[in-house]
């Protein structure tokens, strides 16, 4: 680990009053954007910049000063208003990594490559922009490629669709870019370079550095694609704040991670949020889910607290995270024994490798690749209005509106009692939220949520295992229970013939999405 908490914060102090190296230079707007700051270009005033634990603020002629040290990344907080460059992968260029020694040699992976001495001044180039308040961001769960093959799915089937999908500002992956192959991390940036937008990256638990003894080593391949692990940034009226929410190794058993934050991490988060307005949307995004899931203990209790203590004054919060290969909506509010007036929302996105890539092969050579809970694989999307949002979710290679998959029997007997159900996988359900249903043009219903195994991705998993022979793929995992089912026993008393069933559900937005589906009523055989 980095630190334990009481070190950390006595670290803090140390280098706050000692005589070590400080780093200074300017954030300035690259008028003619050459990257570098020319005699006429004026710096930018109260800009934050950090160096992963204290946020400074550059004064009225876009200076900063911070303290660093030896293993340490300088970046620039990106106000609103300004874009930053973008490099050859259009990953922003926010950041100075000082390494003068370079990342440990006995890595497996490489890191960064030594650095050297400090520059006598690390400049930070912004242009003006129009940004509006109102705008869209991508999101992708884990793309987890495990080698070049998975890389080309990737590509032919998230890339090459959302590359064609306009008007999105930026995109965010929410860790495990790539499945413990760290050098592949180069030819992943490859691949979400052809999608065409500036891209951010959350680090996951196959994004590490396994070989090491020390969680402040295990991010130094992921530094070396992708620079900080830690760090924010303004667009409009949001605030987003991006960390690496993996303690590995495990802080009490030394083997495996859980899911947490150092103090230093929390003490930059602490040192970001005291230059927000508290009426900002705060969009926290990480990789291991805040609320456990699966009866797991994923995340560490005391982590979860710090995060509910430090956000207590601000309204609008959101937090996005991956992980699970399931696809979850959380609350956290007074009901789950916070004290907040407007509750948490915690999205757990679903994975643009949907089940690690798994099941029979599609027409395009893609495999099918459903979750477990039988969410489609897929990516979603933040629609921000000033401080407000809204999430959908796209399953990849569906139209948009498909948001509700239905499973039922085709024909059931004619006035006869049945054990067969009507089920509906509302994709981004929840426990709040209402679904009903009506046979033909009969009345709303309502149904009831279950939690259970969607008997759809069941038969799925079935069909791999009735195969007769070896197809190409993988077989997909066991199902796990899905907390966005709901179900109604079918009915048998109408007519002989087919019926039309509708399913609507009302989302936490208080949208409408629905579905449609026929079955038939028969005499059965004597």
């Amino acid at each position: 680990m980095k630190k334990v908490i009481s070190i950390g914060i006595l670290a803090c102090l140390a280098m706050s009053v000692s005589a070590q190296s400080f780093v200074t230079g300017y954030v300035y707007e690259d008028v003619n954007r050459n990257g570098k700051r020319d005699k006429k270009e004026k710096g930018i005033a109260h800009v934050g910049v950090s160096n992963g634990t204290e946020v400074a603020r550059t004064d009225a002629t876009g200076k900063y000063r911070l303290p660093v040290s030896d293993d340490c990344i300088v970046f620039v907080i990106k106000p609103s208003g300004y874009q930053a460059p973008t490099d050859e992968f259009n990953q922003p260029r926010t950041y100075y990594i000082h390494k003068p020694a370079g990342s440990p040699a006995n890595l497996r992976y490489k890191g960064v490559a030594p650095t050297g001495v400090l520059p006598a001044s690390v400049n930070f180039a912004l242009h003006k922009y129009e940004e509006p308040e109102t705008f869209t961001a991508l999101l992708f769960g884990d793309t987890q490629t495990y080698n070049e093959q998975e890389l080309g799915y990737l590509e032919k089937g998230i890339v090459a669709e959302a590359r064609n999908i306009p008007d999105i500002r930026f995109g965010i992956t929410l860790g495990d870019l790539v499945g413990d192959r760290l050098d592949l991390h180069l030819p992943y940036k490859r691949v979400i370079q052809q999608i065409g937008l500036p891209w951010y990256h959350v680090m996951g638990n196959h994004d590490m550095n396994y070989d090491v003894t020390e969680d402040r080593f295990s991010d130094e391949a992921f530094e070396a694609h992708f620079g900080p692990n830690n760090y924010s940034f303004n667009y409009g009226k949001a605030h987003f704040i991006l960390l690496d929410d993996i303690l590995y190794p495990h802080p009490l058993t030394g083997k495996g991670y859980w899911g947490g934050l150092r103090a230093d991490q929390f003490a930059f988060v602490k040192n970001d949020l005291a230059h927000v307005p508290h009426d900002r949307l705060i969009v926290v995004a990480m990789h291991i889910p805040l609320i456990d899931s699966e009866g797991e203990k994923d995340f560490r209790d005391a982590d979860r607290q710090a995060w509910y203590d430090l956000l207590q004054d601000y309204p609008n919060v959101l937090f996005l995270s991956a992980h699970t290969h399931i696809q979850l909506q959380h609350t956290i509010g007074r009901a789950q024994g916070v004290d907040r007036e407007k509750p948490i929302h915690e999205y757990n996105v679903g994975t643009t490798c949907g089940d690690w890539y798994s099941g029979i092969l599609n027409e395009k050579g893609l495999p099918i690749t459903t979750m477990r809970d039988g969410t489609p694989a897929g990516y979603a999307f933040l629609k921000i209005d000033g401080n407000q949002y809204v999430t959908d979710y796209k399953a990849t290679g569906q139209p948009d509106d498909y948001q509700i998959s239905l499973y039922h029997p085709k024909v059931v007997p004619s006035r006869r009692s049945t054990s067969a159900s009507l089920y509906a996988n509302f994709f981004m359900g929840s426990a709040d939220d209402t679904l009903e249903y009506r046979i033909d043009d009969g009345e709303w219903l309502k149904m009831r949520r279950v939690e259970e195994f969607d008997p759809a991705y069941c038969r799925y998993v079935q069909d791999w295992d009735y195969l007769e022979h070896l197809v190409p793929g993988h077989r997909p995992s066991n199902p796990v229970v899905c907390n966005h089912l709901w179900r109604v026993r079918m009915t048998s008393t109408l007519p002989v013939g087919e019926h039309r069933i509708e399913v609507r559900a009302k989302d936490r937005f208080n949208r409408i999405h629905t579905a449609k589906s026929v079955y038939r009523v028969e005499e059965q055989p004597r």
